[in-house]
């Protein structure tokens, strides 16, 4: 991705392609959502028929014809309305007909012609942005002559489509590329860190992701659960160049009640899984809760890198000793795996963010350290010659070589006459000397003992 944006790379010319950008824009529960998921060939945007579903701007990447493109999806533009998120929505919209080249504008052939259609026309007709005027849910023959009256947006041709079952999606492609610009070349790094972050609904995940990137790329409100789907940027500032990741906010199984906020969890579940690194932050206000720790599990499980960060540290009460109280505290409910960085921030201050950032490349580099064989072994010999495995039954268990496998994260063989006699406290103590000579902080390691 270039600028959040995917990119598509030409080994002939040793080159990425920036890829141009279409996006799409209209009023709440036009089928927009539906369209990106068809576009781009996945469920990739939630889609519920509750109008205002998609809500941050949502990117993917599709081709027609051997071109290819990304797609914006964008949330419901409307006014006066009862959704507490509407002036956020509609400043996510304009952001999106910013970055577009093509913008494809719906509109729902069953209302016909609607006072949020007529406004947001006008808006794009003082765009110089090319846009395709989209008809969409003509699902029969007798539905296609409503269309005509659509040329009353001033917006030229209408193209009837219906984005569930796919009709005359083709003739809009065609369209579409044709009326897309020539791809721009850039020199790309597809091997980029990917660093998510996540954590309980409204602890500042969105308002820390627009801090460390100088712009309003997420919707930020007080109301628990508004970011929804998972939004990718790149970000490449002060020597460091990876994706973030922001998330919806994970509630506990029993208290996620909405449809549309289960599929919201998957996504969050979905992008730990595609991580690096993850950045769990926490209110300090409310302390660590029991689902903060079921997070921390889940990333571990993941064999994912972590950064814990302790939000809303100003609105804490403080003497000289807060910091230490919590951060042994902290460690103390992450037993076994306790090596793990904790930062204490407040997002409106901008306090230690940039701070948070370094460290979650810091844990990254840990992360795909790769320890040759001999430099292994000639430290960690010697400590187990000193200090071996307990013997069980009057049977000695030796160790007598040990080597990092080929693994995206630290995983150690250690070969041995007895695998099956070695208990979890002396893999324990294993792994610590490996922390202590090593720096795997915030990085889960994996010890195995094979038969020799």
């Amino acid at each position: 991705m270039i600028d959040g944006f995917p990119a598509n790379y030409h080994a002939k010319y040793n080159i990425y392609i920036v890829m141009s950008i279409v996006a799409i824009v209209g009023r709440p529960n036009v089928g927009k959502s539906t369209l990106f998921n068809r576009l781009v060939g996945m469920r990739k945007a939630i889609v519920d028929s509750t109008a205002g579903t998609t809500r941050d701007r949502h990117y993917g990447r599709t081709d027609w014809n051997g071109r290819e493109f990304s797609v914006i999806d964008t949330g419901g533009y409307t006014v006066n309305s009862e959704d507490v998120f509407e002036d956020e929505i509609r400043r996510q919209v304009m952001l999106a007909i910013e970055e577009a080249d093509v913008i494809l504008f719906m509109v729902e052939v069953g209302t016909g012609i609607t006072d949020l259609d007529m406004l947001m026309a006008g808006i794009l007709r003082r765009t110089d942005k090319k846009v395709i005027l989209v008809v969409n849910k003509v699902d029969n023959n007798e539905l296609y002559y409503g269309t005509h009256e659509f040329y009353a947006l001033g917006l030229g041709e209408p193209y009837a489509i219906s984005s569930m079952s796919g009709s005359g999606s083709g003739d809009l492609m065609d369209e579409i590329v044709a009326s897309l610009p020539e791809d721009s070349r850039s020199d790309y790094d597809e091997e980029l860190p990917k660093i998510t972050i996540v954590g309980r609904p409204n602890v500042g995940k969105s308002s820390m992701t627009n801090a460390l990137l100088g712009q309003e790329r997420n919707i930020v409100t007080p109301v628990a659960g508004t970011t929804r789907d998972s939004v990718h940027t790149r970000y490449n500032k002060y020597g460091m160049d990876f994706y973030l990741i922001d998330t919806a906010g994970l509630r506990k199984k029993g208290k996620v009640t909405e449809d549309l906020e289960f599929y919201s969890v998957m996504r969050s579940i979905r992008s730990i899984e595609a991580s690096d690194v993850c950045i769990l932050m926490l209110d300090a206000s409310q302390g660590v809760e029991s689902q903060d720790m079921n997070i921390f599990n889940l990333i571990v499980r993941n064999k994912k890198g972590c950064v814990i960060v302790v939000n809303k540290w100003d609105l804490i009460e403080k003497d000289n000793n807060t910091m230490k109280r919590w951060r042994e505290s902290i460690k103390g409910k992450l037993a076994p795996f306790n090596d793990v960085p904790i930062i204490f921030t407040s997002v409106p201050d901008k306090q230690r963010i940039l701070e948070v950032l370094q460290t979650a490349i810091k844990v990254y580099n840990s992360k795909v350290r790769r320890i040759s064989t001999s430099e292994f072994n000639e430290y960690m010999l010697p400590i187990i010659e000193e200090t071996p495995p307990p013997s069980i039954k009057g049977k000695y268990i030796r160790i007598k070589y040990a080597t990092q496998l080929p693994n995206p994260t630290p995983v150690f063989a250690f070969f041995v006459n007895l695998p099956q006699y070695i208990k979890d406290p002396y893999r324990r103590f294993l792994e610590n000397k490996i922390r202590e000579h090593w720096d795997f902080e915030g990085v889960p390691i994996q010890i195995y003992f094979r038969q020799k």
